[in-house]
């Protein structure tokens, strides 16, 4: 079979518009191109992939793009997922990386491979020598960071790897979850010169699935964990703010581009913009907050406690900002899943949001204009995670967004 008549089964190719800074950026989306420049990294008997899947789109306008892709074998050949990077740049030639080869994470390919993963974990984090290590990939995101799961017998470890750069405040950020009344996992070890931390596993249910089940605990029971994160104390020259106003108008000039061809979307757009961009020049943080606040980032444990599973953004911040995060992911995901977790995520954000209110005594305008930036944000998802119907999704995203801004 000829690699043209095989390649378009593999994914649907995908079109943005152009970059003129970055003529080679349809090649990323086109499987034939992508094919053949991934066969030359695998080795000669591993054959076709039964589908390439599109992970990942990062494009910074004008300057880069970054897409990363997972292949999946056909299940009788036992050959585990391949992950690969495809990255084209202003001033440089395409480039493919096969995972885990990652030059802004130093620590990766030592962290993934079970060898020197079990030279890194008997050096860093055990007190008695492991003789195996188990490594399963969990989450990456090319050039930013990583998550793998470190199996030592009955012992899991999560190993979390970010940037060197990165290493300090992520772990300072670490420490300051734990002012939180969440349940937060116990520091394993870590590897500063890898940017590698390891933390213990938290066994529990995760919320979101939860929720969508229609079987999340009472939001009265998040609200009081996270108020107790809100009440610690912060240090401006220690400790940078959550830098909103710097997400907001990277996610508004990547729909202004993305959506140029695209006129009925235009006077949203122009509408929204409109109103967010006098909040978000006069938004200020006013105390320590999570600032990635949602449902995907704990866990219920047995006996009912909430574990938080992720803390990077720990920082300045505002707690209705937080609040309005998990708002706005409870309202894309009320758009896009199916019956009946659609409704159960429509249940939940009432559910939330009143309790809220009549705890802390907001404005609902206030709380309405959090929410909407924040929904700003995750309509990114249509472009960072791209099917065939991006331009679709990224419409109904910016019409909820619309809607929450009354």
């Amino acid at each position: 079979m000829s690699v043209a008549a095989a390649v378009p089964r593999y994914f649907q190719g995908l079109e943005f518009p152009a970059d003129p800074k970055l003529p080679d950026l349809p090649k990323l989306f086109d499987p034939q191109w992508v094919w053949q420049n991934f066969q030359a990294h695998l080795p000669a008997d591993y054959g076709e992939p039964r589908r390439i899947g599109i992970q990942h789109f990062i494009h910074n306008i004008g300057n880069s793009a970054i897409v990363s892709y997972e292949l999946k074998w056909r299940e009788d050949e036992y050959l585990p997922p391949e992950y690969f990077v495809a990255t084209v740049r202003r001033k440089g030639a395409l480039a493919v990386n096969r995972y885990p080869q990652d030059r802004h994470l130093p620590g990766l390919a030592p962290a993934a491979r079970p060898d020197a993963a079990l030279r890194l974990v008997n050096e860093q984090v055990l007190a008695v020598p492991a003789r195996r290590v188990r490594v399963q990939l969990i989450r990456y995101r090319p050039t930013y960071r990583a998550v793998l799961r470190h199996s030592i017998g009955k012992v899991k470890l999560y190993a979390r790897v970010v940037r060197p750069a990165d290493f300090a405040p992520f772990l300072a950020a670490y420490r300051r979850s734990r002012q939180s009344g969440f349940v937060v996992p116990e520091l394993a070890g870590c590897w500063a010169e890898g940017g590698v931390l390891w933390l213990a596993e938290v066994q529990g249910r995760n919320l979101r699935a939860l929720i969508r089940k229609g079987k999340a605990p009472n939001p009265e029971r998040l609200l009081a964990r996270l108020e107790q994160l809100w009440q610690g104390a912060i240090d401006p020259a220690q400790v940078p703010a959550f830098g909103l106003s710097r997400a907001y108008r990277r996610a508004l000039r990547s729909f202004r581009h993305n959506l140029r061809d695209f006129d009925a979307a235009a006077p949203v757009l122009n509408t929204i913009a409109a109103a967010l961009d006098p909040f978000v020049s006069a938004w200020r943080p006013t105390c320590m907050a999570h600032n990635d606040f949602y449902d995907d980032q704990m866990l219920q444990l047995r006996g009912g406690k909430i574990a938080l599973v992720d803390f990077e953004d720990i920082a300045p911040g505002d707690p209705m900002l937080d609040i309005g995060n998990f708002l706005a992911h409870l309202r894309w995901s009320a758009q896009f899943a199916r019956q009946p977790r659609a409704d159960n995520c429509r249940c939940y954000y009432d559910s939330l949001r009143d309790a809220a209110l009549g705890r802390f005594g907001w404005d609902s305008r206030s709380l309405a204009f959090r929410e909407a930036v924040c929904l700003f944000r995750v309509c990114t998802n249509a472009i960072r995670h791209p099917r065939e119907d991006w331009r679709d999704r990224l419409s109904a995203g910016l019409s909820l967004v619309a809607d929450s801004l009354g």
